[in-house]
């Protein structure tokens, strides 16, 4: 009986469909219907542009916005996230492909569905043995710096679609260096279209609104407007294209994109292709997965909604596996689109799977409209978007509380511009773990004393505290381990050298969380010192897990002095303070 009922639950824990699905509505259905008008709107150009980024034909970016999107409204907890192509994800696929395919070719595409398939396979296999955390090796501020970095090179990048030449590299010497070449062909019709796309797109996102509302428009009439500024941009440009006849004076247009739903596709499932893509794969999956539950968590808060790590997880890499099979590439989580999908009214994952009918039909019916749809208004289209992302402050910020992150976001920003994504954030990660290393080798210790008229202990630089001549203690901030160990013990040499009036020591273990066996053998070479030297060695403030742990050895037997639960306690003692 008792497995009969946890079934079910489990089963809900597996597919949250099952969840929200239970209290589904027609109050929540049109709710999710009016989300899903609006963000299919967004995506269609938005689909094109980001499979322009990633090198692929523009009917990928439907294909990769359709499947996983319903997959993702079945296994994802999120009830706002919206997933598809984004841009950060895109530019990653191409500087991956580009080393394994020529863009165009057939080999080009199916390295994007193993990529796809590799991606989704790490990301599934990270949320059913829940290893989430490995996420947390990412901080904000190496995420930060490498976004900064990759809004820029993205932005760079596309700028050979508004002035109409090729161009090409992996980062932005290269990429500036090969603009600065091919500029003597520079296409002016297509410059005109570009700016001109570019420039209202950026009217649209800042001044549209404004403007309507001061015409005597609601504010949603306002905002549905505003998210349909470069559909009104496509529309546009392209109808001008085909009046004037302007492919024909230069101007790289789409071209024919195919009439059909997502095909049937199968990956490259060879050693040689998996292991040169694995890399990429994993950085991929990772910084889609911390882009995505960074943006699930912050909406899902707004509306005390709850968010389960391991389960976006599972969700996102069945979703990443759906485009594998499916024509199209990686896949996460979008910032913009999510934030358009919860602004919209989107309750449940079913705003998702509306979208992606919304975007089938489009795959059928409308592909055909986009024929002379210029190149340059995608390219628009992803600069202002990518733009949103650049955030040069975290220099200002990080430097003002941190050397340290200021280091890793520097790190991350320059290698990532110079040499490319892939290097960018792993030198950004690497750098961060290191500088987290480093800092604990060191870790803080503070000479306390008593806080007058109170049970508290404080810095004694910091603080006025009584303290007594013959009693030392010293408040350790950070777990002790092998890295450390030698530096607590010589600091405690250190200072018994300078006073030879101590005859008790204390150590403080209130911020203690671990000592690991390294560590411990340096206590008792402490402790065999001090005894010889005749002074005692005493612990206050043990926690459980800690005293656990040390008792399993023979330290505290050993101990020259005694455990004491309070380090007020240990001052009375060993001063014979009374109060």
């Amino acid at each position: 009986m008792k497995a009969g009922v946890q079934m079910p639950q489990r089963l809900r824990n597996y597919l949250p469909i099952l969840d929200w699905g239970r209290s589904y509505n027609k109050a929540t259905l049109s709710n999710d219907l009016m989300a899903a008008v609006i963000v299919t709107i967004m995506l269609i150009p938005q689909s094109l542009a980001y499979a322009l980024l990633a090198g692929l034909p523009p009917e990928a970016g439907l294909y990769a916005s359709i499947v996983p999107i319903l997959l993702y409204a079945v296994f994802g907890t999120s009830r706002a996230l919206a997933v598809g192509p984004v841009a950060v994800v895109s530019l990653m696929t191409a500087a991956a492909l580009g080393s394994i395919a020529d863009q165009g070719t057939m080999g080009y595409a199916v390295a994007a569905l193993t990529l796809a398939f590799l991606s989704g396979v790490i990301l599934l296999t990270m949320g059913v043995f829940k290893l989430g955390f490995l996420a947390n090796f990412l901080s904000h501020p190496v995420i930060a710096g490498f976004i900064t970095a990759s809004g820029v090179i993205i932005a760079a990048s596309q700028i050979k679609h508004i002035l109409g030449i090729s161009a090409s590299g992996d980062n932005l010497i290269s990429l500036l260096g090969s603009l600065w070449e091919n500029l003597g062909n520079t296409n002016w019709v297509t410059v005109i279209i570009g700016v001109s796309a570019t420039a209202f797109l950026f009217w649209v996102r800042r001044g549209l609104k404004p403007f309507l509302k001061s015409k005597g428009a609601s504010a949603k009439v306002a905002d549905v407007a505003t998210k349909a500024g470069p559909v009104a941009a496509v529309v546009l440009t392209t109808v001008a294209v085909w009046m004037f006849g302007l492919s024909g004076m230069g101007v790289r247009i789409v071209g024919a994109v195919p009439q059909s739903l997502p095909p049937l596709t199968l990956p490259d499932f060879s050693l040689d292709m998996m292991g040169s893509l694995l890399l990429p794969a994993i950085l991929i999956s990772v910084i889609g997965f911390v882009e995505s539950i960074s943006v699930a968590q912050t909406l899902a808060a707004k509306r005390r909604q709850r968010i389960n790590p391991n389960q976006e997880l599972i969700g996102l890499g069945t979703a990443n596996i759906g485009a594998a099979f499916t024509g199209g590439f990686p896949v996460t989580g979008g910032f913009a689109r999510s934030v358009v999908n919860f602004d919209a009214g989107a309750e449940t994952p079913a705003a998702g799977a509306f979208t992606a009918v919304g975007l089938a039909i489009a795959a059928l019916a409308l592909t055909p409209l986009v024929f002379f749809l210029p190149q340059a208004t995608l390219a628009a289209t992803i600069i202002v978007a990518v733009l949103t992302l650049v955030d040069f402050s975290i220099l200002k910020k990080s430097w003002a509380y941190s050397k340290a992150d200021f280091a890793a976001v520097l790190a991350t920003m320059l290698v990532t511009l110079g040499d490319g994504v892939e290097l960018g954030v792993t030198c950004g990660v690497i750098l961060s773990i290191f500088l987290h290393l480093y800092k604990t080798t060191k870790p803080h210790i503070a000479e306390v004393g008593l806080v007058p008229g109170t049970e508290h202990f404080r810095n004694i630089h910091r603080h006025k505290v009584e303290t007594d001549p013959t009693l030392l203690t010293l408040r350790i901030d950070e777990s002790l381990y092998f890295a450390n160990a030698h530096f607590l013990e010589d600091y405690i040499y250190d200072r018994l050298a300078d006073d030879k009036g101590l005859k008790n020591v204390v150590l403080m273990c209130s911020a203690i969380n671990e000592i690991d066996l390294s560590a411990l053998e340096s206590l008792e070479a402490v402790n065999a010192r001090l005894r010889d030297m005749g002074i005692q060695l005493h612990l206050s403030e043990v926690k459980g897990p800690v005293m656990d742990r040390l008792k399993k050895q023979h330290f505290i037997d050993d101990l020259t002095g005694q455990v004491f639960l309070s380090q007020h306690e240990a001052y009375r003692a060993l001063t014979k303070r009374t109060a």
